[in-house]
């Protein structure tokens, strides 16, 4: 088998080589070429120790070079040059508390995470597959390189990573490296909210986001996701509904487009349902109040996984107005664009087709008409250029001083009920209309 590797990458093969190292891609590139995807990065495992690398090359820096690891630049981008090694114990459920060089790069590949990533190649030597990662990758499965139990100890975030890739690249877990990451669920709590959000976010940006099933079928969610627990026990005996809560979750992630923003919202769409759920004498449930509830609960389990506060507050936002059902009329869109702003209100639609993509098909006609007419009518407010929001007025504040409106609070206040004004009636949306309204009244 021959790989194609970026100019760059053989040249720093080609460099180690002919000093007598022995050098190799390794990792997830060689797994993506070899499965038709682009690779992220590219990596390079080899014999020499960092001073070497660094002796070899004119420009690289340490990245972490207590455990082998040196970046070479090459053309303005950077490669990590990782020794072959053999870790230590690992007392943190993440590093080693010792790493020890070796010239064996079989021993360097059978410390790695899975199969399919224990993979290394090079001109000189072809395809490098010592743990049947190529058979793997056939057979469409996620195995651990040898004893599941043992890797997942040393590093806990390999169990998000196994359902990551499985939810990447379409496959399944094996189910010895399934029983192993239930057993060890727990020490998830020991890996940082940072890393775990940036596992999440690849999930659910995946073409399967809907196995985050299976991290709560292993036990990865009652650890950090809690919440969604509780939703995939929490039934909805209701018309609109023919899933229980979590699977309703699971379902609406599938039916949007892979945008971070609506797949979050999404996943976090109906946390707050088992909060606030109650059931009638004849066994309907009803969940009212968990759009408001939804909305705040969200921000405490994003600020929780350390998310950024752009993520946060538009989940929030989307999240408290996804179930409401305005009007396809000109004044209702109107108002509803003004107050979510030109970016929130197309993808709150996006919130709500998904939402109807997971529910009974009780009304589904009706409520997907719906919001392909709310669309039509906000496609006309857009292209008649109607004003949304303060800056989209005829009027601004040095138009308001120029009339004598002292500067303050005043201004603010004047334009805010011209903005009003024009929601209702837009086509006083000109200057001399809105001063003659506002600011010049006429004596009475």
């Amino acid at each position: 088998m021959i790989i194609t590797m970026p100019d760059d990458v053989e040249k720093i093969i080609e460099i180690l080589e002919k000093a007598g190292y022995e050098a190799y891609a390794v990792g997830g590139c060689i797994r993506d070429v070899i499965l038709g995807r682009e690779p992220d990065d590219w990596d390079i495992t080899t014999s020499a120790h960092p001073g070497e690398v660094k002796r070899l090359f004119k420009r690289t820096f340490d990245t972490g070079i207590q455990h082998g690891t040196v970046t070479v630049l090459m053309h303005g981008v950077g490669y990590e040059v990782t020794t072959f090694r053999i870790d230590g114990v690992y007392e943190d459920a993440r590093h080693p508390k010792e790493v020890t060089f070796t010239d064996d790069l079989t021993m360097d590949l059978e410390r790695r995470d899975f199969t399919i990533n224990a993979l290394a190649y090079n001109h000189t030597r072809g395809l490098v597959d010592r743990f049947g990662g190529i058979e793997d990758m056939r057979a469409g499965i996620i195995r651990c390189v040898g004893d599941p139990v043992e890797r997942f100890t040393e590093d806990a975030l390999r169990m998000m990573r196994a359902v990551r890739f499985a939810a990447q690249l379409g496959f399944r877990i094996d189910p010895d490296t399934a029983e192993a990451a239930s057993k060890l669920a727990p020490n998830l709590s020991k890996v940082s909210a940072e890393r775990i959000m940036t596992e999440l976010t690849k999930l659910l940006l995946s073409d399967h986001p809907d196995m985050l099933r299976n991290c709560y079928e292993l036990g990865l969610t009652a650890v950090f996701l809690p919440e969604f627990d509780k939703c995939m026990i929490s039934p909805q005996n209701n018309r609109h509904h023919c899933y229980n809560v979590g699977e309703h979750i699971l379902h609406t992630m599938s039916a949007v487009r892979p945008d971070r923003v609506l797949r979050f919202t999404m996943m976090l769409h109906d946390i707050a349902k088992p909060m606030v759920m109650t059931v009638d004498e004849d066994g309907s449930i009803h969940n009212k109040g968990h759009a408001d509830v939804g909305a705040d609960l969200s921000v405490k389990i994003l600020h929780r996984l350390k998310s950024d506060n752009d993520l946060i507050d538009r989940v929030k936002v989307l999240i408290r107005y996804h179930d409401w059902r305005f009007e396809p009329t000109a004044r209702g869109v109107r108002r509803v664009m003004s107050r979510l702003g030109s970016e929130l209100f197309p993808l709150l639609l996006e919130v709500q087709r998904a939402d109807i993509a997971g529910q009974s098909d009780y009304m589904r006609e009706e409520k997907l008409r719906r919001l392909d007419e709310v669309e039509a009518v906000a496609r006309e407010i857009t292209e008649a250029g109607e004003a949304l929001s303060i800056r989209d007025l005829k009027v601004n504040g040095q138009d308001l001083i120029a009339c004598g409106i002292s500067p303050g609070p005043q201004i603010g206040t004047i334009l805010e009920a011209m903005l009003e004004h024009v929601l209702e009636v837009p086509g006083d949306n000109e200057k001399d209309i809105l001063i003659g309204m506002f600011v010049n009244k006429p004596s009475e």
